[in-house]
């Protein structure tokens, strides 16, 4: 276990509560999604999700683990769930369910993961923007392999895919959630389309900023339309690496995007990025709406720093992963500067309760140990 940065006073900003879109949150400490790969083989979530979710209810927000709009939309990963079925609807219904009886607040984060996907997974051709791949590895059923060279999507197909976007989060508010949010980043199918470098079309989704932006805005408009925008979050991690992304202009196309999308009034925008950095502060300022802040700090999380930010108004609430992972009581760790737990770094992505629903809270740690 380890000690947290500072002990949070009890009127600290984080701690106070936030208006988001439609969804009163409790405080501004929200859960950032996790893929855990638990899930069924047909994308249904785990038996264990409404226990691992309602576990961890304390958090403003919780934005589910990345979840894909259609079966083509997975095939990064193993055992990551789909919000396409009347099944896993079913389930996601039992998860909102377990979340609100606690008093928590959820949105499901949706995703298509572009090129990231192995055929050997998903069972579909890999597609981009281009015919770019990413120099990376995935575990498939058969061992770690290599991600293949993607099929450029076709235009009638990118506007297939606004449309399973639309239909994901009409599913996601009829079973009870929140809302959703749009994953725009760290790598995947919206992230790609806004990349100089990933994107290389000659059409009206590729060259200009502007162009570049349009797909990520499509889905936001469509989305926003179909459930209410305040029901609708973005992320975005300008300049982000992970997933082989590479940009040369990490402004531009995200400027674009905010310039279009501002009149939504959209819940929250949810950036991944270092606040330290120039294109933090120039997205900051185009942005008035609410501003979710990931650091994406793995371990150590700085709450002095975190909680400086939001009381400077940097951030309206911050997102944390890990911590939130290993702690599901971290609201009142934190008041009380208590030890945190360490996160098992070995059961992340590994099946069944372990490093799953087993950490515990103080609470627990006080009960007396029986023989």
């Amino acid at each position: 276990m380890t000690e947290p940065a500072f002990r949070l006073a009890p009127d600290a900003t984080l701690l106070t509560p936030l208006r988001v879109g439609a969804t009163a949150a409790a405080n501004r400490i929200f859960m950032a999604p996790l893929t855990r790969s638990r899930a069924q083989s047909d994308g249904t979530p785990s038996d264990l999700a409404a226990e691992y979710y309602s576990q961890r209810a304390g958090a403003g927000i919780i934005i589910s683990e990345a979840t894909a709009v259609c079966e083509q939309a997975n095939g990064a990963y193993m055992n990551t769930p789909g919000i396409y079925t009347d099944r896993h609807q079913a389930v996601w219904a039992e998860i909102a369910s377990a979340v609100h009886a606690k008093g928590g607040k959820m949105f499901v984060q949706l995703w298509h993961v572009g090129r990231m996907a192995h055929p050997e997974i998903s069972g579909f051709d890999v597609v981009a923007p281009s015919a770019i791949a990413a120099d990376a590895v995935t575990h498939t059923p058969s061992g770690k392999q290599q991600l293949t060279v993607p099929r450029a999507l076709r235009i009638d197909e990118i506007e297939s895919i606004v449309g399973q976007f639309r239909a994901a989060a009409r599913r996601a508010v009829d079973a009870g959630m929140d809302g959703v949010e749009i994953h725009s980043a760290n790598g995947y199918l919206l992230h790609e389309f806004l990349s100089d470098v990933v994107n290389v079309r000659t059409d009206g989704y590729g060259g200009s900023p502007q162009n570049r932006a349009r797909f990520t805005a499509e889905v936001v408009e469509a989305v926003a339309a179909e459930i209410g925008a305040d029901r609708v979050g973005v992320r975005i991690s300008p300049g982000g690496s992970a997933g082989d992304m590479q940009e040369n202009d990490t402004v531009s196309a995200y400027e674009a995007l905010l310039n279009r999308i501002a009149g939504l009034q959209i819940a929250y925008l949810h950036v991944l990025i270092d606040p330290s950095s120039q294109t933090f502060g120039a997205l900051r300022a185009l942005w008035s709406g609410t501003l979710v802040l990931n650091t994406g700090r793995d371990t150590g999380t700085d709450f002095c720093q975190l909680e400086s930010l939001a009381d400077w108004g940097a951030a309206s609430a911050v997102a944390v992963g890990r911590t939130w992972l290993a702690n599901p009581d971290l609201i009142d760790r934190l008041v009380l500067g208590a030890e945190l737990n360490e996160p098992d770094v070995s059961t992340f992505y590994a099946s069944g309760p372990a490093g799953y629903i087993d950490y515990p809270t103080l609470d627990e740690l006080a009960e007396p140990q029986t023989a």
